[in-house]
């Protein structure tokens, strides 16, 4: 009997055998459609708060604008794209973009220990396109099925009310590809100085697609003309102490006095096949695409410069989507993307309501003309054609019919067999978190390996030396220092045999590895102190 109540099922009753990966033609092919678990899953994730958002609950937000150079690199844009919002030069697209936190509540403080939301709704001419990223570059999870689970570990504990550090380990302790997260998020990256000085990335894989129907993969990043500025644990408690909401004040301010920030917008850009000779999965949300290797390719600008009128009609029901594309911009088979695609749609028609995008904030700027109709707070009929009593299609009675055809699509060859996938690439799960550790300087280890510790002598024995091995895999200096700061011997948490059902570290390392000290060439980035420039 208690082997039966301790087994997980869906909420039908049917025992759940694998709840670590969607169903997908083959390890790196697209989810299907009848991923019924997940859709479950999911659909119920979304409907778990009322009214606020799940996650990205704490917000604001900005009008402004954003306008392609016309080229990507040295090349014209339209080599990579038919976007228009990408390719036309002399065109501002109106934009709106809201910033925030993600796990913290609505009133939550803005000096929070937390990745930032970074979502961009372009008003584009063919209709809304919404690149919905977070500032940092990668994600804790590669597969949206454990996307609950990660949010409902990371929330306050149902019964205490508090974020407990034994909840965020005991899930990460068991997801080894959130090591390189957690490296950059308890680092001082993970509270920036304010929304100006903060980088923004679409986090997720895209596609670009030409007028000949070729598509390279791409992921999008904005780079701020400020500069990038973080603050360290001490930095932010003073700042807490006086304000809670520092960061939306200090952007209000900004733009009313007329200092628009600005952000340059680039994409990273990869052919469209395996990559066999990587020792990760570009389609893997959790790495990075090393940028000696895939630069940053300047695309655009953007910029801010109008403050909502009304934060609640505005800011808190503009709803986004990353389903939301334009001819030109497509889908990759990220299995984040994938899942967050349905999820994020369907939680808006749930948050905001059937009809959200009759709401002026989410309202495309071109002609509408479906044959959606009715639910609720409807206030018209977003129909065109020449018979009002036509609701259907295809119809000789005058109804809407179909657009012309697009120019050639992109057609990716998908074979494989259907089933649930773990990475073959695990090793790097370690490889990019221990890069990223040996990137930091000095008083970024100092501030990553403190708020680590503080963390871990709040866990159980178990998972603090787990954790220790984990991290000790990354980098050897990164797993003793923090060994140190808890006081436990480093040889017992190294003793611990590999998780089960995955490879040792480093098994299947195809790239380099690096002494403690030793950073990979490109993509250096370092966080910067306030008022310290670099």
């Amino acid at each position: 009997m208690t082997e039966e109540r301790n087994t997980l099922t869906t909420r039908q009753g049917h025992p759940v055998s694998d709840n670590q990966s969607l169903r997908s033609v083959g390890e790196r092919g697209p989810a299907t459609l009848e991923n019924y678990q997940f859709i479950e899953k999911i659909t119920h994730f979304d409907r778990e708060r009322i009214p606020e958002r799940v996650v990205h609950a704490r917000g604001t937000a900005a009008h402004g604008w954003f306008e392609p150079y016309g080229t990507i690199g040295d090349e014209p844009a339209s080599k990579y794209t038919r976007a228009k919002v990408l390719t036309r030069t002399g065109v501002r697209t109106p934009v709106f973009l809201r910033f925030s936190t993600v796990i913290g509540a609505k009133e939550s403080p803005e000096t929070a220990r937390d990745p930032r939301g970074f979502a961009i709704k372009f008003y584009t001419e063919d209709g809304n396109w919404d690149l919905v990223g977070n500032n940092l570059k990668v994600f804790f999870i590669r597969d949206a099925i454990k996307f609950p689970d990660m949010i409902h570990a990371f929330k306050p504990d149902p019964v205490t009310n508090r974020q407990e550090p034994w909840r965020f380990y005991d899930f990460v302790q068991h997801h080894p590809e959130a090591l390189h997260m957690v490296t950059w998020v308890k680092s001082p990256w993970g509270i920036p100085a304010n929304y100006r000085h903060m980088q923004g990335s679409s986090v997720n894989t895209y596609k670009l697609v030409n007028d000949k129907g070729e598509a390279v993969l791409c992921k999008f990043s904005f780079e701020p003309k400020l500069g990038v500025k973080n603050l360290t644990a001490q930095q932010a408690a003073e700042i807490q102490m006086k304000d809670v909401g520092h960061a939306t004040r200090d952007l209000y301010d900004a733009i009313e006095r007329g200092e628009y920030p600005e952000w340059e917008m680039a994409v990273q850009i990869m052919s469209d096949d395996p990559h066999e000779e990587l020792d990760f999965d570009p389609l893997d949300d959790t790495k990075r695409w090393p940028e000696d290797q895939f630069p940053l390719l300047p695309v655009g600008r953007l910029v801010l410069d109008r403050n909502p009128s009304n934060v609640f009609a505005e800011t808190e029901q503009a709803a986004f989507g990353t389903g939301v594309l334009v001819d030109g911009i497509d889908f990759s088979d990220d299995k984040m993307l994938q899942g967050r695609t349905l999820s994020y749609s369907d939680t808006q028609r749930y948050r905001v309501g059937a009809n959200y995008l009759q709401l002026a904030i989410n309202a495309p700027r071109r002609q509408v003309a479906t044959n959606q109709r009715d639910g609720q707070m409807a206030h018209f009929v977003d129909t065109g054609g020449e018979n009002p009593h036509v609701n259907y299609e295809p119809s000789s009675m005058g109804g809407l019919r179909e657009a012309p055809k697009p120019k050639p699509d992109y057609h990716q060859w998908v074979e494989g067999h259907l089933g649930r996938y773990q990475t073959t690439k695990a090793a790097a799960d370690y490889h990019q978190a221990g890069d990223r550790y040996r990137s930091f300087e000095e008083w970024e280890r100092e501030d990553l390996i403190a708020n680590i510790t503080a963390d871990l002598k709040e866990c159980p024995e178990h998972i603090c030396l787990r954790m220790i091995w984990h991290f000790w895999h990354c980098d050897p200096d990164y797993g003793q220092r923090l060994a140190d700061g808890v006081g436990v011997d480093i040889e017992k948490a190294k003793a611990l045999p590999p998780l089960e059902g995955r490879a040792a570290p480093g098994e299947n390392l195809a790239g380099p590895t690096y002494s403690s000290g030793e950073a990979e060439s490109g993509d250096t980035h370092h966080a910067t102190q306030p008022g310290i420039g670099r």
